[in-house]
């Protein structure tokens, strides 16, 4: 079980900065000073994978590789790979408040691209001793990811399901010949991720000293279009030609008469466990070595998992399949140790869910958001909770804590009023706070916009809706002294 203590929500895309999107330079180190300021010990993101079409966290490229769209120009004007003037007369956005992700596609590459060549073309021996290092070390999942996305550019952005045959099957041939053709776009790539985790890596330990523990994302499936399933089409449930035979989603319930069709590959758990899980070993492994926690997304697809045909356009046709259960875990376990895991729980859970999550005394989510419904009983009400569980105010998914009151009928929030004892709603995202703060959950968290108490302008996603996600920014200045010591006063309080 975790020690009592809380956290704030804020993935670093999401931080202030003059590059069009957050990254991993001084505004992420602003904002450790200001968790350790606020009394928080905790620092929660989404997954830190290269982002595609849509721009979700979890939808990436690679389940081991950084988004390069992280990585901070000012640390690379300081160590000499680019120069001041290379960003004149570049244009970042219109609004700093969000990210402009088609700008800044159009614009961070070429100047990675420019480091690149700078650092290959000059004298840079230390440098290129780390990187040396970086790629020996990294090799398992480096090669088949820098020859990924190598190949994806090369054939102007196609998924690897319309390549070429010989090389979307990986014949050796093509495999080799590619290699050599794309010998410096994959060595570009390389660099690329020797940068994202060199920075990373610094800001972990700035956090560290700092005595901030990072809490990081896993998506339980990846993406379709990714080096995964590409490097590794024998532990996924595709046919001869590499088609998906069934696909991910979850079946039709109250929200969605049809369900929901995510598209995911689904693996093939009983490859996975002739290998004794070796994939999903390497990919907690690597995690445990960026975050001090993970929280695993969509917990009770580990249990039993909704399995759509492919082709069906509606998630309705699916089937509940057996996942590996508590097999898996012990394998991790057995391989990596404690595990420090919170599972994602959320949704209807069986018997068996809560068996599987019981077993690995890993701790649920409670999600205040979900729990002021006037209208019936539920587990998400402060007053029901167990030690062994994390709070949250909201998560990616949810709007925040005043757009979801201005939207909620008088019945729930008179309701939510009674049951904070409160007089009126002027405060109401601090009434929140306070319930999850004071609760007996080991964990709390909100994300910062609830803190800010800002409105749906700030809703960093919205599920099922196409565009428009995955952009919101923190306003520069807005991390007041006055803000971090309101929090740090509520968190001494209630002993987090």
């Amino acid at each position: 079980m975790f020690e009592r203590s809380s956290g704030i929500l804020l993935h670093p895309t999401s931080l202030p900065g003059k590059y069009g999107i957050g990254t991993l330079g001084h505004e992420a180190r602003n904002f450790i000073d200001f968790l350790k300021k606020s009394n928080q010990k905790l620092w929660q993101i989404f997954p830190l994978g290269p982002t595609g079409y849509g721009d979700s966290p979890y939808q990436s490229f690679s389940s081991f590789a950084g988004n390069p769209y992280l990585i901070d120009f000012d640390i690379l004007i300081s160590d000499g790979l680019l120069q001041n003037e290379d960003f004149e007369n570049i244009f970042w956005g219109e609004n700093p408040e969000y990210v402009d992700y088609g700008i800044i596609y159009n614009q961070k590459f070429p100047l990675l691209k420019k480091a690149y060549d700078n650092f290959k073309n000059g004298n840079f021996d230390h440098l290129k001793e780390e990187f040396s290092k970086f790629k020996e070390k990294s090799s398992s999942w480096l090669e088949d990811y820098s020859l990924f996305i190598s190949l994806k550019n090369h054939f102007n952005g196609l998924p690897w399901s319309k390549w070429p045959e010989d090389i979307k099957l990986r014949t050796a041939s093509a495999l080799e010949n590619y290699k050599k053709e794309l010998e410096d776009e994959m060595e570009y790539q390389k660099f690329i991720q020797f940068l994202f985790f060199k920075q990373w890596y610094e800001i972990k330990k700035y956090a560290e000293e700092n005595n901030v523990k990072i809490i990081g994302d896993i998506p339980i499936f990846v993406a379709a279009d990714s080096a995964d399933t590409w490097a590794n089409p024998e532990i996924f449930l595709f046919d001869d030609e590499l088609n998906p035979v069934k696909v991910a989603g979850v079946p039709p319930d109250y929200f969605s008469e049809t369900g929901q069709l995510w598209g995911n590959p689904l693996y093939n758990w009983e490859k996975l466990k002739e290998t004794d899980y070796k994939w999903w070993i390497e990919r907690i492994r690597t995690n445990l070595s960026l975050y001090d926690i993970i929280r695993i997304d969509h917990f009770r697809g580990f249990e039993a998992y909704w399995a759509v045909p492919f082709g069906d356009e509606t998630a309705q046709n699916g089937s509940w399949q057996k996942g590996p259960g508590i097999d898996l875990f012990n394998a991790i376990k057995k391989e990596l140790g404690d595990l420090p895991i919170i599972a994602e729980d959320l949704g209807h859970l069986t018997e068996e869910v809560i068996n599987l999550r019981n077993e690995t005394g890993f701790p649920g989510m409670k999600i205040l958001g979900f729990a002021f419904d006037s209208n019936e009983e539920n587990d998400y009400l402060p007053h029901t909770y167990i030690k062994n569980c994390v709070v949250y105010t909201g998560t990616h998914d949810n709007d925040t804590l005043i757009g979801w009151f201005e939207k909620a009928n008088e019945s729930d929030r008179n309701f939510t009023r009674e049951y904070l004892n409160i007089a009126d709603h002027s405060q109401i995202n601090w009434a929140i706070l306070k319930g999850a703060w004071r609760s007996v959950a080991s964990i709390a968290i909100a994300p910062v916009q609830d803190f800010l108490g800002l409105g749906s302008e700030a809703r960093i996603n919205t599920p099922g809706v196409a565009s428009g996600n995955w952009q919101w920014r923190l306003k520069d200045g807005l991390l007041t002294d006055e803000l971090a010591q309101r929090i740090g006063r509520i968190t001494k309080i209630y002993g987090r």
